[in-house]
C-alpha cells in the first residue's frame, strides 16, 4: 500500500470568547486528509486530522516541511512488516527526519495533526475503531467502554454576567454532564469568587467544578488565587502559572493541598518528565491534561505515558486538554482518567459523535472505523470535501 496524496485546509473557529490570556477571534486551525490507496466499499481509505484549539493553523509547516517530507519518502519505509497498512511509529520516524532535539512548539502541532491522520487511517484499515486498535496493541484488547468527560467552558466574553454564566452551565447539566469547568484570572479576584459561588449553587457538590487560569498567574497571585479557592473543595486547580514555570508549580503544591491539573502547553516527553521530576505534582491526586494532536502526536503521546509509569503514575490521572475524538479514543483504548469536551464552543472541532448521550458524565464510543469523525456531520461536511 501506499500514501497517495496528504492535503491541507485552514478552518476558522472565530469566537468572541476569551480566557484569561487570549481571544479566539482570529484561531484557526489546519484539517489534514491522507489518501492512501487502500479501498474500501469502492472508495480509498482516508485519514483525518486537525489541531486542537489553543494553537493556530500550522499551514506553514506543514506545507512547507512535513507534507513534502512525507510525500517524497519511499513508501517502504512507511510501512508496517505485514507491507499491508502504515506503521505510525515509522511515519513519525520520516516526519522528524532532519529535526534537531528541542524547540517544541508549533513544530510539535504539525508533526501532531498529522499523526492523527495516520492512525485513522490505520484504523480504518484494520477495520476497527481507534479504541480498539490501540487496547488491541497495548491493553489487552481491555477497553473502557465508558469515559469520564467534563464540560469546559465559563469564558469570558462581552456582557456575559453572572446569570448567563449560570446559564451556560445549566445547559451543561442538562445535556448529562455532571461536571463542569469555567475560567479564572480574567477578572479581579472578588468576580471570580462570585462567579465560582454563583456556579456552585447549580452543584450538588464543589467537587464538580474545576477552574481554570490558562497560564496567567505569576507566583504572588497564584498562591493569593489559591488561599481563596482552598475551602471551596473543587475538583481541581488548573494550569495557575506559566507551563514551564515547574519552580511556581513545586511551590503552589506546599501551599495548596487540593487537586492541580496542568501540562496542555506541554508539548514533548521531555516538557512532560521535566513537569513529573521539577513540579511537585503529586500522583496521588493531581491531573495531567497533555493533549496529542498538540504534542508530536499519539506516538509522543505513548512515550509519555511510559514515562509517567517509570515515575510511578497512572495513566488514570491523564485527562486530556482539546475535548476531541482523538484523545476520547486515546481515553477509552489506553485506560486514561477520562477527556474535556467543549459543548458550546470550538465547533465544528467540539464534542463527539453525534446523538452520543452523555449521562452523569460519562459517555461511549459508537463502533465506527477509525476515529469516528464520519459520525459527527458538521465536522466531517467540512473533511469529506477535501476528498470529493
Amino acid at each position: 500500500m501506499r500514501i497517495v496524496d496528504l492535503r491541507e485546509i485552514v478552518v476558522p473557529i472565530k469566537s468572541e470568547i476569551r480566557n484569561a490570556y487570549v481571544d479566539f477571534s482570529q484561531m484557526t486551525v489546519s484539517v489534514v486528509a491522507l489518501i492512501t490507496d487502500v479501498i474500501r466499499e469502492g472508495k480509498p481509505v482516508v485519514g483525518f486530522g486537525f489541531n486542537s484549539n489553543g494553537r493556530y493553523a500550522p499551514s506553514g509547516l506543514l506545507r512547507e516541511r512535513f507534507i513534502p517530507r512525507l510525500k517524497s519518502a519511499h513508501p517502504g519505509k512507511l510501512l508496517d512488516q505485514s507491507s499491508e497498512n502504515l506503521d505510525p511509529f515509522r511515519v513519525w520516524d520520516v516526519l522528524m527526519t532532519n529535526e534537531k532535539p528541542g524547540g517544541h512548539g508549533e513544530r510539535s502541532v504539525a508533526v501532531g495533526v498529522i499523526d492523527m491522520a495516520v492512525w485513522d487511517a490505520v484504523a480504518k484499515i484494520a477495520g476497527v475503531p481507534l479504541y480498539q486498535l490501540l487496547a488491541n496493541r497495548f491493553r489487552k484488547g481491555e477497553v473502557d467502554r465508558k469515559i469520564f468527560v467534563y464540560a469546559a467552558g465559563g469564558y469570558y466574553y462581552p456582557g456575559k454576567d453572572v446569570t448567563a454564566l449560570q446559564a451556560e452551565m445549566q445547559s451543561y447539566l442538562d445535556q448529562g454532564y455532571s461536571s463542569v469547568k469555567i475560567k479564572i484570572g480574567g477578572v479581579p479576584l472578588a468576580q471570580d469568587l462570585e462567579r465560582i459561588e454563583a456556579v456552585l449553587k447549580l452543584l450538588t457538590r464543589p467537587s464538580q467544578l474545576a477552574v481554570d487560569a490558562n497560564g496567567r498567574f505569576d507566583l504572588a497571585k497564584a498562591i493569593k488565587y489559591a488561599r481563596a479557592l482552598a475551602p471551596y473543595g473543587l475538583l481541581w486547580y488548573e494550569e495557575p502559572g506559566d507551563p514551564l514555570d515547574y519552580a511556581l508549580q513545586a511551590e503552589l503544591s506546599k501551599i495548596y493541598a487540593g487537586p492541580m491539573a496542568t501540562g496542555e502547553n506541554l508539548f514533548s516527553m521531555q516538557d512532560a518528565r521535566n513537569l513529573i521530576r521539577y513540579a511537585g505534582m503529586r500522583a496521588d491526586r493531581d491531573i495531567l491534561q497533555f493533549d496529542c494532536a498538540l504534542s508530536y502526536g499519539l506516538v509522543e503521546y505513548l512515550r509519555i505515558l511510559e514515562m509517567l509509569r517509570e515515575h510511578g503514575w497512572s495513566a488514570r490521572r491523564c485527562i486530556p486538554h482539546g475535548g476531541h475524538q482523538m484523545s476520547l479514543n486515546i481515553a477509552a483504548g489506553l485506560g486514561l482518567g477520562g477527556n474535556e469536551s467543549y459543548p458550546s464552543v470550538f465547533k465544528p472541532f467540539n464534542g463527539f459523535a453525534d446523538g452520543v448521550p452523555i449521562q452523569d458524565s460519562f459517555v461511549t464510543l459508537p463502533d465506527l472505523p477509525g476515529i469516528g469523525f464520519e459520525a459527527k456531520n458538521e465536522l466531517f461536511a467540512i473533511m469529506k470535501t477535501m476528498v470529493e
